[in-house]
Parts: structure tokens; C-alpha cells; sequence
């Protein structure tokens, strides 16, 4: 953690099984003094459930072992091709009386305080932002903010809408800006 925080690396990659310590709370610190830094994750551990933390602990992307050479390449190669389509300077926007500002990765509801949004919370939003009143689907979602891929079976996507809705919706019980749209996705309500 000091190291990466001292030399500030282009990339970490982390192995999850850590003499030490854990390896989500070192992705989380990371992640806290290093907001943009790509993060790809390396473990043993290919539950899904062990996926979703990873990735809710900041990981960018997620690799099981045994895993080649090439595929550890080219998924850095991804993570890199992203960060540069990604705009430096990017606008603020409002949903409902939030204020959500990608570049500082930050959510303001009315007077109250900022909240942290992590990268990819701020990206989802900007992307729903983009999209409102459409329905977006998961699959989308996952291709269009993570680039990756998504399955039948991901549940990555609603994990990241379960979390924003707690920091957008007053109630996130009964949301009223992000709605699912039962078997196709997600759709922004402004």
C-alpha cells in the first residue's frame, strides 16, 4: 500500500491472497489515495460473489488463476484503452436535487455534504445521465463503463445500482430517479 501510494504506478496488479493482509482492503486503500489508478485483480478465488467484492472494492477488472500471459496482456491493454477514452475535464449534472460531478467523483444532495462516488458509480451515472428516460440493459452497461462482456448470470451491474441508489434516493426502497425496468434493465428518471 505505502509503495504504490510512493511511486504512484501506471497499474497495480494484486494478488488477493496476500501473506499479511487482505487483499480487498488493500484495494480499498489503494483505491481511496489513488482514485483513477487501474487496479486488475488476481486470485484464485472465481465464486462470484468473490468477483463482485473485488470489483465493489475498486477493482477495474478481475482475473482467476490460472490465467495466461496473454489474457493477463491484453486485459491491462483494455484497462489502459478505456482510461484513455475517458474525458479528463468532464461536467457536472443534476438528477433530481443531486449534483453529480464525475471528475471529482463526488454526489452532493442539496446543502448536505459531498459523497465519495467511486469511479465506476460516477461512470454509471454519467452514462445513465446520458441515456435518460431510455432503457439501458445490463449487458450494455457492463460493455459501455467496464468494457467488458456480460453474462447471463452477472449481477455485478445491479450490485453498482443497489449502492448508488442509497446515495441518490432519498428512499432507495421506493427510487424514483433510478427504475428497474423488469427484463430489460435500467432506466434515469431526471
Amino acid at each position: 500500500m505505502t509503495y504504490a501510494q510512493r511511486e504512484r504506478p501506471d497499474c497495480v496488479i494484486l494478488d488477493l491472497m496476500l501473506p499479511d493482509t487482505n487483499g480487498y482492503r488493500v484495494c480499498e486503500t489503494i483505491r481511496a489515495h489513488s482514485p483513477l489508478v487501474p487496479i486488475l485483480m488476481l486470485t484464485a478465488r472465481s465464486q462470484e460473489a468473490d468477483k463482485i467484492r473485488g470489483l465493489d472494492a475498486g477493482a477495474d477488472d478481475y482475473v482467476t488463476k490460472p490465467f495466461s500471459i496473454g489474457e493477463l496482456v491484453a486485459r491491462i491493454r483494455a484497462i489502459f484503452r478505456r482510461a484513455e477514452r475517458a474525458p479528463r475535464a468532464e461536467e457536472s449534472f443534476t438528477i433530481g436535487d443531486a449534483l453529480i460531478d464525475p471528475a471529482s467523483q463526488t454526489l452532493k444532495r442539496g446543502r448536505g455534504a459531498k459523497e465519495a462516488l467511486s469511479f465506476y458509480e460516477a461512470q454509471v451515472l454519467k452514462y445513465l445521465f446520458e441515456r435518460a428516460g431510455t432503457v439501458v440493459g445490463r449487458d450494455e452497461l457492463l460493455e459501455r463503463v467496464w468494457g467488458v462482456e456480460g453474462g447471463p448470470s452477472n449481477r455485478s451491474v445491479d450490485n453498482f445500482i443497489v449502492k448508488l441508489r442509497k446515495k441518490l434516493e432519498l428512499q432507495p426502497e421506493k427510487p424514483t430517479h433510478i427504475l428497474t425496468v423488469y427484463g430489460l434493465g435500467y432506466k434515469l428518471v431526471l
